[in-house]
């Protein structure tokens, strides 16, 4: 039911796209709009948007297929998008299996098949779901019982560089003219990142327990990259059984866990079940905020706090 649903959603879609973009093409015509033209890239979240936009400066209009406070792993799009999406010269994709993508991104190249689409994952380390953590004392066979992979790629400043690297090339194949210019502004974004990664790893190096509790486990590549450890309560994309729990608690007081953490994206219901029980406080953080330096900052500073004040 819910495949037919869509393809009647994609079919009515495309079917208003050709309205918008006549329009669209109508009102745009002239000298004055070929010489403010931009390049139209078209990004799948926020945080590529945040990409986008310290490569290309002014020379770049993003269209966020993704909106702020939307999830990933349930968006739409709408037809507005599509008829944006049908002038973009680029499309970067986070390349890692975000959901969204998984459903839409055929449909995606299928409005605009002259675009460039851009793997940002490609040379990525990708996480095994599950890989991130397994309570003590359970069998080998239930610790790999989770499949898939864990797309939130972006949330390490290594990768970030390796995500903006690709953006990068990708703006320089579609506009020469400007190669020069993105070169320049990903140089300064690079080392920018360069220095968050040194000073992340710098404040985070010397607590003594790494263990940190979130709903959605979206933060695997920044445990991994600062030799933390999350420990999710949703396991898979759904909710977590009731025997995970009551382990999950036992260990939370054995570690003195006092944080549940839980992004502005999600319910925080079982957040606020798991503090009450461990006697904690919820505390938000967002794996999808535009400004990727500033917001691991903003990781970094409520997780060091959270752990800094366990035990």
């Amino acid at each position: 039911m819910k495949k037919v649903y869509k393809e009647r959603l994609f079919r009515i879609i495309t079917g208003a796209i050709a309205v918008m973009v006549v329009t669209a093409g109508l009102t745009s015509c002239g000298p004055a709009a070929e010489e403010t033209e931009k390049t139209i890239v078209a990004v799948t979240i926020l945080p590529q948007a945040g990409f986008v936009e310290a490569i290309g400066g002014d020379k770049v209009e993003v269209v966020v297929m993704v909106p702020p406070g939307a999830s990933p792993h349930t968006y739409e799009v709408t037809p507005t998008q599509m008829a944006q999406l049908s002038k973009a010269k680029v499309y970067a994709k986070v390349g890692s299996p975000v959901e969204f993508e998984l459903t839409w991104m055929d449909k995606l190249i299928a409005v605009n098949g002259a675009m460039l689409v851009v793997d940002c994952s490609e040379g990525i380390e990708l996480i095994e779901s599950g890989e991130e953590h397994h309570h003590e004392g359970e069998a080998e066979a239930e610790e790999h019982e989770h499949e898939g992979v864990d797309p939130h790629i972006w949330l390490s400043p290594k990768n970030a560089m390796i995500m903006a690297r690709h953006i990068c090339d990708g703006l320089k194949q579609v506009d020469p003219a400007n190669e020069a210019f993105y070169e320049e502004n990903y140089t300064a974004y690079t080392e920018e990142l360069t220095e968050l990664d040194s000073e992340l790893a710098a404040e985070l190096s010397g607590l003594a327990n790494r263990k940190f509790i979130v709903v959605h486990p979206s933060f695997g590549y920044f445990a991994r990259e600062y030799d933390l450890e999350q420990i999710g309560i949703e396991q898979s994309g759904k909710e977590a059984e009731a025997d995970y729990l009551v382990r999950l608690i036992t260990e939370a007081k054995e570690y003195d866990i006092r944080v549940v953490f839980v992004s502005p994206q999600f319910s925080r219901q079982s957040a606020d079940s798991i503090a009450r029980e461990i006697g904690g406080e919820v505390v938000i953080i967002d794996p999808l905020g535009k400004d990727v330096p500033e917001n691991l900052r903003n990781i970094k500073e409520a997780v060091k706090q959270a752990l800094e004040n366990n035990g």
